[in-house]
């Protein structure tokens, strides 16, 4: 199989999407001749022209607005929005009409949006331009929230989420688009709700998503010279959430950590934790444990932005503290 970088992939299923649908079109800021912020719809413009690879005004009110209006009169729009940290501006449009009206409606009319858009910190971007908001999303009934790892798991999302009938958050992390690894050149989509171990373990689960499995894995790489097997869970979607194999992979571990880059308080890994605690407290042999970024604004500086955010070495000192060691 050939390699594709993340930015590759998601290239590839919105190209291979576009031609088996005449209906999926895209907008946002400088997705046309520029080919996007991050160069993901790059060449895309030249395929299928300015009817659906629309560049939009500065706006992002307008752009969600216009997508909502396209996938109601039958349209399939995948919008970008630049940075996440740019969604609230769009919060209106998002979270009061594009994650509601489905239900409003009585299920009478779909609302098929994708809204790509990318966060994270790691490239000394400053506060706006950095965060990590999937809980907020993920908050919101209506919505589904979908967070890749890797480039294979990017494509076979992306399509999932653009045949979707429901909307769908679909937030890329900036320092992955460079990330390459082998992605199938025959069709494939990955299912909503469909978690996956990418390291097998028996010692202690580690439950994350996006750029933290790469962390995750990094960790248990190191952990492993210490005697210690650990066991690496993505997610891969937010909403829904497959319950079953974080609850499959704590029980066999007894050892639960739940990794986010997002900061601690109120980040989605303390609704890990309370599921785990719900469902699974009886199979626990330690207390369940966080490793996040702090409580801050990503610093601009790089050395400040290191030690906000959470990496690889937080994650094995923190193994190894539950592991007694």
């Amino acid at each position: 199989m050939p390699e594709l970088t993340v930015r590759e992939s998601l290239r590839e299923a919105l190209r291979e999407e576009m031609k088996r649908d005449p209906k999926v079109f895209m907008l946002g800021e400088e997705i046309a001749e520029y080919g996007g912020s991050y160069k993901v719809t790059q060449g895309l413009l030249e395929e299928f022209g300015r009817d659906r690879i629309r560049n939009t005004p500065l706006a992002e009110a307008g752009i969600a607005g216009a997508a909502l209006g396209a996938a109601l009169v039958g349209m399939r729009p995948v919008a970008e929005i630049m940075y996440i940290d740019f969604s609230f501006i769009a919060a209106d449009q998002i979270i009061n009409q594009i994650a509601k009206l489905r239900y409003m409606t009585g299920g009478m009319v779909k609302v098929p949006v994708v809204i790509r858009t990318q966060g994270g910190g790691g490239v000394a971007a400053g506060p706006h331009h950095s965060q990590s908001l999937e809980a907020i999303f993920a908050h919101i009934p209506g919505l589904y929230v979908v967070m890749p790892s890797n480039a294979y798991d990017a494509k076979g999302l992306l399509k999932s989420s653009i045949r979707e009938d429901n909307p769908v958050i679909f937030i890329e992390h900036k320092k992955l688009y460079g990330e390459a690894c082998e992605v199938p050149e025959k069709e494939y989509t990955i299912p909503l709700g469909k978690g996956e171990i990418k390291r097998e373990g028996k010692d202690l689960s580690i439950i994350t998503y996006s750029r933290c499995v790469n962390f995750a894995l990094e960790a248990a790489e190191e952990l492993a010279k210490d005697g210690i097997d650990v066991e690496v869970v993505d997610l891969r979607t937010l909403k829904p959430l497959d319950e079953d194999i974080i609850l499959s992979s704590v029980q066999k571990t007894s050892k639960a950590m739940v990794v986010y880059e997002a900061c601690r308080t109120g980040g989605f890994g303390a609704e890990i934790a309370a599921l785990i605690g719900e469902k699974a407290f009886d199979y626990l042999d330690a207390p369940i444990r966080r490793v996040a970024s702090l409580d801050s604004p990503v610093s601009f500086n790089p050395a400040q932005e290191q030690y906000i955010l959470v990496n690889p070495e937080k994650i094995k000192t923190a193994a190894l503290e539950m592991m007694g060691k």
